[in-house]
C-alpha cells in the first residue's frame, strides 16, 4: 500500500495499489456524460456561496469597481488549476481528492499539512457561508418588521472602524444567526441526510435564476457615476484599492470558483474524457465569470462601492432598485443556496477528517461510525461547535482570507502533483491528460502563489501559525500512529 522512502513521514501511497484496489471494487459508471452535461454541471457546482457573500467585501474593501476585473484574474487562475485537477481525478477516483493526490506523489507530511489546511477550505468555508447566511436572514427580519440586535448579529472580532465596515457598525458581541444555523445542520449531519439529486438541482436552479434575476432587473436601476473611478487609487497601502487591490480582490472571490472539482471528478463518465472533459471545465468558467462580471458590474453601479461592505450584498443591490417583491425572492434564494453550502462544506469536512483517521494520522474517534445512523457523529459534532464558534467570533473578510489562501495552497499542490506523478508513473494510463504539461501546471502554481501574495501579512501569519500547529500533531501523534498502520 505505501511506497517507501528514507524517512517515514516521506511514505507514500503507492498509486498502482489505489487504481487496482478501485478496478477491483468497481464503480458502476457509464461514460454518458458530454461536454454540454459536463458544462451544466459545472456551472452548478462553481455558482454558490462565494458570489452572494464576498462581492461586497472584496469591493468595499480592496478593489472598488475594479472586482470585475477581480473576477476575470481569478476565473483564469482557476482554469489552470482545474484542468491539473481533472487528470487526477481521472486517475485517483477516491475520496480525500487533494489529500490523497499529495499523498501518492510528494508522501505523508505533505499529506498532512494539506489535510490540516484544507480545514481552512472546508471548516473555515462553511464559517464564511454562515455569516452570510445570517445577513440574508437579518434583512429578511427587519423585512418582517422584526429587530434583532446588531450586537447579536456582528462578530466579537469584528472591527467598527475598519475603511470598509458598513455604516453604523458597532463592536459586536456574538453573532447568534450565524452560529445557529451551523448548528442546526450539524445535528442534521449527525442524524444521516441522503443528498436528492432532485432537490440539488432545484436548489441550483434558484441560484442561477436568482443571480440572473440580480443581474436583469439590476441594470435598469445603475448609475454609471459609481463605476468612475473603476480603479480607485491606492489608499497608501498594498492591496488597498490600485492595481494592488483589484489582485487582492482576485484572492478574495477565489472562494466563488470552489466548486469546479465538480466537473473534474465526472471525467470518468465522459463520452470523450480528453475532449469533454476541458470543454466543461473551460466552458462553465467562461460562463460563470460572465455572470460574476455582470453581477459585481451591477452591484458596483447600483451601489457605491463603499457601502457593499455587508455579508449580504445582493440583498442590499435588491433593496435600492425598490422592487421590493423581487428582492424578496433574491433573499430567500440566496438564503436556500447558502444553507445547502453549508452543508456541504459541514459534510465535505468530515469526509477529510475521515480519511485523515483510517491512515492513522488523526485519532481513530474522527473514523468512528454511529451504530445506528451510520454517520460520523462524533466527528461532526467537534467540527460543529468550531465551526459555530469561528462563525460567531470571526468577521467575513478574515475568514474569506483564510479560505482562499489556504485552498490556494492545496491547489498549488494539485498542480505540483501533476508534474511529479508525470515523472513518476508515466506509464499509467490516465482517462484524461491535462494539455502543456509542464507549463500548464506551472502557470497553475504561479497563479495560486501570485494571489496568496497579495493577500495581508496577517493571514499568511495566521497561516503559518495554523500549519506549525498542525505539524506538531504530526510528530506527537500522526507519524507515530500511521507508520504502526504501514
Amino acid at each position: 500500500m505505501f511506497e517507501g522512502a528514507s524517512k517515514s513521514y516521506l511514505n507514500r501511497k503507492s498509486v498502482h495499489k489505489i487504481i487496482a484496489d478501485h478496478a477491483a471494487e468497481g464503480d458502476g459508471l457509464k461514460r454518458a456524460l458530454g461536454w454540454a452535461s459536463l458544462m451544466s454541471l459545472g456551472v452548478g457546482g462553481i455558482i454558490g456561496a462565494g458570489i452572494f457573500v464576498l462581492t461586497g467585501t472584496a469591493a468595499a474593501n480592496y478593489a472598488g469597481p475594479g472586482v470585475m476585473i477581480s473576477f476575470i484574474l481569478s476565473g483564469l487562475a482557476c482554469a489552470f488549476v482545474a484542468l491539473c485537477y481533472a487528470e487526477l481525478a481521472s486517475l485517483i477516483p477516491v475520496a480525500g481528492s487533494t489529500y490523497t493526490y499529495t499523498y501518492v506523489t510528494l508522501g505523508e507530511i505533505f499529506a498532512w499539512i494539506i489535510g490540516w489546511n484544507l480545514i481552512l477550505e472546508y471548516a473555515a468555508g462553511a464559517a464564511t457561508v454562515a455569516v452570510g447566511w445570517a445577513g440574508y436572514f437579518n434583512r429578511v427580519m427587519q423585512g418582517l418588521g422584526i429587530h434583532v440586535p446588531p450586537e447579536l448579529t456582528t462578530a466579537f472580532f469584528a472591527d467598527p472602524t475598519a475603511p470598509g465596515a458598513p455604516p453604523g457598525a458597532v463592536q459586536g458581541w456574538f453573532n447568534v444567526p450565524a452560529a445557529v444555523i451551523i448548528l442546526l445542520l450539524t445535528a442534521l449531519l449527525v442524524r444521516g441526510t441522503s443528498e436528492s439529486t432532485l432537490f440539488n438541482n432545484i436548489i441550483v436552479a434558484i441560484k442561477v435564476v436568482v443571480v440572473l434575476m440580480v443581474i436583469v432587473v439590476g441594470a435598469a436601476h445603475v448609475d454609471g457615476a459609481n463605476w468612475s473611478p473603476l480603479i480607485p487609487d491606492n489608499a497608501g497601502e498594498f492591496g488597498t484599492y490600485g492595481w494592488s487591490g483589484v489582485v487582492r480582490g482576485a484572492s478574495v472571490v477565489f472562494f466563488a470558483y470552489i466548486g469546479f472539482d465538480s466537473v473534474s471528478t465526472a471525467a470518468q463518465e465522459a463520452h470523450n474524457p480528453q475532449r469533454d472533459v476541458p470543454i466543461g471545465i473551460i466552458g462553465s468558467l467562461i460562463i460563470c465569470t460572465i455572470l460574476y462580471v455582470a453581477v459585481a458590474a451591477v452591484a458596483t453601479g447600483v451601489v457605491n462601492y463603499k457601502e457593499l461592505g455587508v455579508p449580504d450584498p445582493m440583498a442590499l443591490v435588491m433593496d435600492r432598485t425598490g422592487v421590493s417583491w423581487l428582492a424578496w425572492a433574491v433573499k430567500l434564494g440566496a438564503l436556500a443556496g447558502l444553507t445547502t453550502a453549508i452543508l456541504v462544506l459541514l459534510y465535505g469536512q468530515t469526509r477529510i477528517f475521515f480519511a485523515m483517521a483510517h491512515d492513522g494520522l488523526l485519532p481513530p474517534i474522527f473514523a468512528r461510525l454511529h451504530p445506528e445512523w451510520r454517520t460520523p457523529a462524533v466527528s461532526q459534532i467537534l467540527v460543529g461547535v468550531v465551526v459555530a464558534l469561528a462563525a460567531g467570533l470571526l468577521p467575513l473578510d478574515v475568514l474569506g482570507e483564510m479560505v482562499s489562501i489556504g485552498t490556494l495552497a492545496a491547489f498549488a499542490l494539485v498542480c505540483l502533483a501533476v508534474i511529479k506523478l508525470r515523472k513518476m508513473h508515466p506509464e499509467i494510463r490516465r482517462p484524461f491528460r491535462a494539455p502543456g504539461i509542464p507549463w500548464l501546471p506551472i502557470a497553475g502554481i504561479l497563479s495560486c502563489f501570485a494571489l496568496m501574495a497579495a493577500l495581508p501579512l496577517d493571514t499568511w501569519l495566521r497561516l503559518l501559525i495554523w500549519t506549525a500547529i498542525g505539524i506538531g500533531i504530526y510528530f506527537l501523534y500522526g507519524l507515530k500512529h500511521a507508520t504502526r498502520l504501514h
